[in-house]
C-alpha cells in the first residue's frame, strides 16, 4: 500500500513539473561583475533546490557532528538505565528461583546503577522494588539486621506519603508477614493497624491479622477476623466451620469466671452459639468454674431439638449434659427421658440419662444406664467413672458395702 502511494504521488509529480515546466521559455540572468550568465528558469530552478538541499543537508551534518558528546553521554545513561532495570528483574528472578543470595546482590546492583542514572534517582518505585527483593532474600537468609534496616528506610518512604497506594500497602503487608516469622505478634498487628481501611479487609491482610490475633493468643480478634475471611470466601465451607468452631472454643477458655465466660457467649455469633459442640464446651467451662445451672440453661434450648440433630451433635450435647448434672431439676426428667425414648441405643445419651436420674435419687431408673454407662468402652473415662462412682453410692444406700467397693475399685482403675 506504501510503495502504491508513493508511486501515484511520483506520476504526480511528473505530471505537473510536466505541465508548468514543460514550455517555460523564461531566463534567469545572473550578473556578476563584468560577468553575465544567462540560466533557463527551470536550470535556476532546479539548481536553487539542489542548493537548498545541499545546504539543509551541511546543517545536519554539522549539527550531528556537534552532538556526538551530548548524544554519547546519552547513549551511556540509557545503557546504565537498561543494566539497572535488567538488575531488578534479575532480582526479582532469583527470588523467586529461593537464589537468596544471588537476589540481593543483584538488588544491590540494581540500587547502585540508579544512583548514577539522573532519570531513576528520583523513581521511587524502582527504590521500593529493589528494598523489597534484597529485604526479602536478607528475611530468607535470616539476616534480620540488614533486613529490618531496609524496611525502615521503605516504612519512611511511607509514611512521608513518597510511594504510590499500591506500593506503600505491599511494603506494609510484607513487614507484618516477616513479623510473624519472627515471632513478633504485636509488631505485626501495629502494621496492619496502619493500613487503610480498604487494604485491612483483603484477604492477605486478614490472614495475616488471624495469625497474628492466634499467635498473641486473641481469640476474640482471631474469630472476628475469620468470619471475615469466611465471608470473602478466604477458605472452603468447611475449613471456615472448623476454624470458626475451633477459635470460639478456644475464645471460651479465656472466661477465667461466670461474668467473663458469659461476656464471650454474648459476643458469638448466633450460628456459633447454636453449634453443639461450641455450646458443649461452654456448658462444661460453666461447669468448671462451678456454675453447671448456667451451663444447663445454654443446654436446654438445643436438647429440646436434640432428635433432629446429627449423632456427633447428641454425643457433644449429651457428654456437656454428664458434667453439668448436678443439681439438676425436675424439668430435665421429661427432656432426657423423651431423648432415651429415640435414641436409647446410644451410649452417650443413655449416660446423660443415668447422670440426671442419678442426681434426682430415682435409683430405679437410673441403675440400668449407669451400668450401661459403666460398661461403654467408647466413651470417656471420666464418664464411665462417674457412672461407677454413682452405681457405688447405689449399692450404699442399699448396704451394699460389697458391690459399692467393688465399683470404686473400678473407678480408680479408670483415673
Amino acid at each position: 500500500m506504501r510503495s502504491l502511494i508513493w508511486l501515484v504521488l511520483i506520476f504526480t509529480v511528473a505530471v505537473v513539473s510536466a505541465t508548468v515546466l514543460g514550455r517555460n521559455d523564461a531566463l534567469v540572468s545572473v550578473f556578476y561583475d563584468q560577468w553575465r550568465l544567462d540560466l533557463s528558469l527551470n536550470l535556476f530552478l532546479l539548481l536553487l533546490l539542489g542548493a537548498v538541499l545541499l545546504t539543509f543537508a551541511a546543517l545536519q551534518a554539522a549539527s550531528g557532528l556537534l552532538s556526538l558528546p551530548g548524544r554519547a553521554r546519552e547513549w551511556r545513561l540509557l545503557k546504565r538505565e537498561r543494566a539497572a532495570h535488567a538488575a531488578l528483574r534479575e532480582a526479582w528472578r532469583e527470588l523467586l528461583a529461593a537464589r537468596y543470595a544471588r537476589a540481593q546482590r543483584a538488588a544491590q546492583r540494581a540500587l547502585e546503577l540508579q544512583a548514577e542514572v539522573p532519570e531513576l534517582k528520583d523513581d521511587v518505585g524502582f527504590s521500593v522494588l529493589a528494598q523489597m527483593a534484597a529485604a526479602s532474600g536478607q528475611h530468607r537468609l535470616q539476616d534480620r539486621r540488614g533486613r529490618d534496616e531496609r524496611v525502615r528506610q521503605t516504612l519512611a518512604l511511607v509514611k512521608e506519603g513518597k510511594l504510590p497506594g499500591a506500593a506503600a500497602d505491599g511494603v506494609q503487608l510484607l513487614a507484618a508477614e516477616w513479623a510473624l516469622d519472627d515471632r513478633d505478634a504485636a509488631r505485626s498487628l501495629a502494621l496492619l493497624g496502619e493500613l487503610p481501611p480498604g487494604v485491612a479487609r483483603r484477604t492477605q491482610a486478614l490472614r495475616l491479622r488471624l495469625q497474628a490475633a492466634r499467635l498473641k493468643r486473641q481469640p476474640l480478634m482471631a474469630l472476628q477476623t475469620a468470619r471475615l475471611l469466611a465471608k470473602h470466601q478466604g477458605f472452603s465451607a468447611e475449613a471456615a466451620r472448623s476454624l470458626l468452631r475451633s477459635l470460639a472454643i478456644e475464645a471460651l477458655e479465656v472466661g477465667y469466671d461466670l461474668q467473663q465466660l458469659q461476656q464471650v457467649w454474648q459476643a458469638l455469633d448466633a450460628s456459633e452459639r447454636a453449634d453443639a459442640w461450641v455450646l458443649a464446651r461452654a456448658a462444661r467451662r460453666a461447669c468448671d468454674l462451678g456454675h453447671p445451672e448456667q451451663g444447663r440453661q445454654w443446654l436446654q434450648s438445643a436438647w429440646d431439638q436434640i432428635a433432629r440433630l446429627e449423632p456427633d451433635a447428641r454425643k457433644e450435647l449429651s457428654l456437656a449434659l454428664v458434667a453439668c448434672a448436678a443439681g439438676a431439676g425436675t424439668d430435665w426428667l421429661n427432656r432426657v427421658e423423651t431423648a432415651l425414648a429415640r435414641h436409647g441405643h446410644e451410649a452417650p445419651l443413655v449416660a446423660a440419662a443415668g447422670a440426671v436420674f442419678a442426681e434426682r435419687q430415682l435409683w430405679g431408673k437410673a441403675r440400668r444406664p449407669l451400668e450401661q454407662t459403666a460398661a461403654a468402652d467408647d466413651l470417656p473415662a471420666r464418664v464411665r467413672r462417674d457412672a461407677l462412682r454413682r452405681l457405688a453410692q447405689l449399692a450404699r444406700e442399699q448396704d451394699d458395702e460389697t458391690t459399692a467397693a467393688r465399683h470404686e475399685q473400678r473407678a480408680a482403675q479408670l483415673d
